[in-house]
């Protein structure tokens, strides 16, 4: 049997994990990422989290193949360089050089969401697939793409931005300085933001008492008040499957991937998020007379896509 270590950078933890090639992680571990500071003290703590996790594992340096880091930002994956994460504060560092001096094997740099989604290419939801996307929904919205098996990044490394493609230029401004991207409707973020819209507009909405009770707006507030029966629950739950029906529609009128896989803690609402989004993707996407149609589905891998998919970009590569 072979190991990997994948390594899931983030602005708030470092998770590196051993990766056997079936795909199963057989030690995890974690630190802070603690930021703002140096690149090269993360890349350190980088190391030293991996290493603490092959320790976990029971095993060897010698016994690993390669190692694989997922990023924010603009990764070059054919040199090893993060070129810019506004999140971290990284401008063209060697990562991969840096980490050889640490642990001396392969290594290999790739965005954090391009890693997740080819995770869930060789292990999760797109498993079996051709090509597919994930699109993931959190804080923003992310983005990776598999073509022909191989990870689509672009003649510039910063492909697969799907949420910044504009569904609606009159809408909110996002971070990104554009207006009504996929992200500013489709996010955890833009959910909560439009369920304290319709809260402000409806005081008598039962979503006050479950803020109350939670003690803030989530993302699952306006999927509780619906199944509570609250009409206003239930407009903002409309609405936001409306807008990502559409950013999804448009992805998949592009790609035309054999599935797309959608993830984020969104999704745990299941079918009452998927039916609404599955039928009205359907009567929006150009191929809707075809024989055969992009599959929507949930991914399967969760936090540990980041880890699984960077473990294997020397397969990507």
């Amino acid at each position: 049997m072979k190991y990997y270590i994948g390594i899931d950078l983030g602005g708030t933890n470092i998770k590196a994990g051993v990766v056997t090639d079936e795909f199963e992680i057989i030690s995890k571990s974690t630190c802070k990422t603690n930021l703002p500071r140096p690149a090269e003290e993360i890349c350190a703590d980088m190391a030293k989290t991996a290493l603490e996790a092959v320790k976990q594992a029971g095993l060897t340096i010698d016994q690993i193949e390669a190692v694989g880091i997922g990023t924010p930002g603009t990764a070059n994956s054919d040199e090893g360089i993060i070129e810019y994460s506004n999140n971290l504060g990284f401008l063209d560092f060697h990562v991969a050089d840096l980490m050889k001096t640490f642990i001396d094997k392969p290594c290999y740099v790739e965005n954090d969401a391009n890693a997740a989604a080819y995770g869930e290419f060789v292990a999760g939801a797109a498993n079996g697939s051709n090509n597919a996307v994930c699109i993931t929904l959190g804080t923003g919205v992310g983005g990776g793409i598999i073509i022909d098996g191989k990870i689509y990044s672009g003649s510039n490394f910063a492909g697969a931005e799907i949420g910044h493609m504009v569904i609606d230029p009159n809408g909110p401004k996002c971070t990104c300085g554009r207006c009504g991207c996929f992200e500013v409707f489709s996010s955890a973020t833009g959910l909560v933001r439009m369920t304290n819209e319709a809260m402000d507009a409806d005081k008598s909405s039962v979503m006050w008492k479950m803020k109350e009770d939670d003690g803030k707006v989530s993302a699952r507030t306006a999927f509780n008040a619906m199944r509570a029966g609250d009409k206003t629950g239930s407009e903002v739950v409309d609405k936001y499957i409306k807008y990502l029906a559409c950013g999804i529609a448009n992805t998949i009128n592009i790609f035309q991937p054999d599935i797309l896989c959608i993830g984020g803690g969104v999704c745990n609402e299941g079918d009452p998020l998927l039916l609404p989004l599955k039928k009205l993707v359907a009567e929006e996407v150009y191929t809707k007379h075809s024989k055969k149609n992009t599959e929507i589905v949930i991914a399967k891998l969760g936090n540990d896509a980041g880890i699984i998919g960077a473990a294997f970009l020397g397969l990507a590569h």
